[in-house]
């Protein structure tokens, strides 16, 4: 009998992982720009519980260190790793956590940077480095040879998965794994039950084929939050639509429908050259007591703001600018992996 069970993010946490931005990565440019959004989470994060921080070398970890003294951040609650890295999206190279006969436990999946798309050899092995540094103790490490990532999967914490088949079941990921195969390892792996695929769902500018992240989330097992588009001249919308949709006939185990909880999609938002960027309110973060929020300097925000209060009434709803993140096709969520308790 598999005893493994895959807590949902607002389960009690003991940290939360973050890989800093660096000069040797694609943000060596932006530096300026996106360094505050990363001290705004860790400065929030450090108000409610610990902080884990994968550091290029010991005097980046000092340069970190300073950036969170200088704001008054709890750094008592701080533990600094070192381990080079790609880039900053710990969500997707992190460790997947799990319990398993009550004892928690760390998955260490492959990370193939969203199908060979961008460069990933140091990133795959962070989470190698850093339990070996004991900065994940006491959990024990499994190495996974499943290429998944976390921004790829939502759970219940009932046994319920909700991802999209144009991520999981991309041939850049597990080519050899038919749907069926893939469902039973992940049932084995996760301890999950019941997965929910949506066929539809994308936002322009996403690299990673439609992280479920991105798109749709538990709020709690009856509730699932979701980007919402009503302009019918937005390319978004007939996708967006189809999605809601598929997630109207969904239902819990009860056989009762999800409360749906609309999030507005914010105006277009575009870099340099033009590109669409990938805003998205679906892409925060439930951390113990709070929900951290991406924030686009957009009228969509205080209306998605508003909403997730609703959903979280025990929480605080903590407004994050990610409009630097962004830039580089990700968010809040994306940068971010919890550690439960």
């Amino acid at each position: 009998m598999n005893t493994r069970f895959f807590p949902a993010e607002w389960a009690p946490q003991e940290a939360v992982m973050l890989t800093w931005p660096h000069s040797g990565n694609d943000w060596s440019a932006q530096l300026g720009e996106v360094e505050p959004v990363f001290v705004a989470i860790a400065t929030e994060v450090l108000k409610r519980q610990g902080l884990l921080v994968t550091c290029r070398d010991a005097t980046h970890a000092q340069h970190i260190r300073a950036l969170l003294q200088t704001v008054g951040a709890n750094v008592s609650q701080l533990r600094l790793g070192l381990a080079d890295s790609n880039d900053v999206w710990a969500r997707d190279h992190g460790p997947i956590s799990v319990v398993g006969n009550g004892q928690p436990t760390l998955l260490d999946f492959q990370f193939n940077g969203w199908g060979n798309k961008y460069r990933h050899d140091r990133d795959n092995r962070i989470t190698e480095q850093l339990h070996a540094q004991g900065l994940l103790a006491p959990r024990e490490r499994i190495s996974v040879p499943l290429v998944l990532e976390g921004g790829g999967i939502e759970t219940d914490g009932q046994g319920t998965l909700l991802t999209t088949r144009s991520c999981l079941l991309a041939r850049s990921r597990n080519p050899d794994l038919s749907q069926a195969q893939l469902e039973a390892q992940l049932a084995e792996t996760l301890g999950i039950d019941r997965l929910l695929w949506l066929s539809h769902g994308h936002l322009a500018g996403d690299d990673t084929d439609g992280h479920i992240d991105t798109l749709a989330r538990f709020c709690d097992p009856q509730t699932i939050a979701y980007v919402h588009c009503d302009d019918p001249s937005d390319a978004h919308y007939p996708e967006l639509l189809a999605m809601q949709a598929e997630l109207g006939s969904f239902c819990q185990k009860n056989g009762q429908p999800y409360h749906l909880i609309p999030l507005p999609l914010p105006q277009p938002q575009h870099d340099a050259s033009g590109k669409r960027l990938p805003a998205t309110h679906a892409n925060f973060l439930i951390i113990n007591d709070a929900v951290l929020v991406p924030t686009y300097a957009d009228a969509a925000d205080a209306i998605a703001l508003d909403r997730l209060a609703e959903a979280f009434p025990n929480r605080e709803i903590v407004g994050i600018d990610c409009r630097a993140l962004i830039q580089q096709y990700g968010s809040l969520h994306c940068v971010t992996m919890q550690i439960p308790l």
